[in-house]
C-alpha cells in the first residue's frame, strides 16, 4: 500500500493518472463524479446501444455507485453510502465504452464483472460501505442532471472533497481483494 494519493477530478479523470494508480492505493478524490444505480445505469446503457444521445457526457467520468438519501434541512444531501457495484455489472461495458474511466462502489468483483474493467482499462474504487452519513460530509454540491422521475436512482453530478476511496482493481488488472487475501494466507 502507498501513502494518501490526493485526485482532482475537476476536469474529468484523465487516462494518464489512472495509469499511474496501482491496486491497494489509497486515495483521496476531488472534483466532479456522477451517480450510478440500477435505473440509471440502464437507461444508459440502453442510449449507450441504440445510439442516442446522451443526458451528459460520460468521457473521463468517474461514476459513483450510491443512491443518496434525500438530504435534511441544512444538508447538500442524505446519507450517500456506496451500493454494490455487482448489480450494475450488466451495464459496465457499455458505459466504459462511452468512455467512463472509473466506478466507485463496494464489493468483490469476479468473472465478468471484474472482466468489464480489466478488458477496458477501468478503475475500480471501493468506498467503505455503512459509512454513508460520514461520507456524505465529503459531498459539497448535489445535483440531479437527468432522470429525475427515478428520485434516489436519478443521475446526479456530486462534487467530492477529499473522498476516500480505495483502488481495487486497477488498470493493469491486479485485483486488490485477491492480493491481499493472498498475502493473508501467506502468512
Amino acid at each position: 500500500m502507498t501513502d494518501l494519493i490526493p485526485l482532482d477530478c475537476r476536469a474529468g479523470f484523465p487516462a494518464t493518472e489512472a495509469a499511474t494508480l496501482s491496486a491497494g492505493d489509497s486515495v483521496e478524490l476531488t472534483g466532479r463524479v456522477l451517480t450510478l444505480r440500477d435505473a440509471s445505469a440502464a437507461r444508459l446503457a440502453l442510449a449507450i446501444e441504440r445510439g442516442e444521445s446522451l443526458p451528459v457526457s460520460l468521457d473521463g467520468q468517474i461514476m459513483y455507485a450510491v443512491g443518496p438519501s434525500p438530504a435534511k434541512p441544512g444538508q447538500i444531501i442524505g446519507s450517500a453510502g456506496p451500493t454494490t457495484t455487482e448489480r450494475m455489472g450488466r451495464y459496465l461495458p457499455a458505459l466504459f465504452s462511452a468512455g467512463v474511466r472509473a466506478v466507485i462502489g463496494k464489493g468483490e468483483l469476479h468473472g465478468r464483472d471484474m472482466a468489464a474493467f480489466t478488458d477496458l482499462g477501468a478503475i475500480y474504487f471501493a468506498a467503505i460501505g455503512g459509512l454513508g452519513a460520514l461520507l456524505a460530509k465529503q459531498i459539497a454540491a448535489a445535483r440531479v442532471i437527468a432522470y429525475d422521475d427515478l428520485g434516489p436512482e436519478a443521475l446526479y453530478a456530486l462534487d467530492l472533497v477529499a473522498f476516500p476511496a480505495v483502488v481495487i482493481i486497477d488498470r493493469a488488472g491486479r485485483n486488490f481483494h485477491e492480493t491481499a487475501r493472498a498475502a493473508w494466507r501467506s502468512r
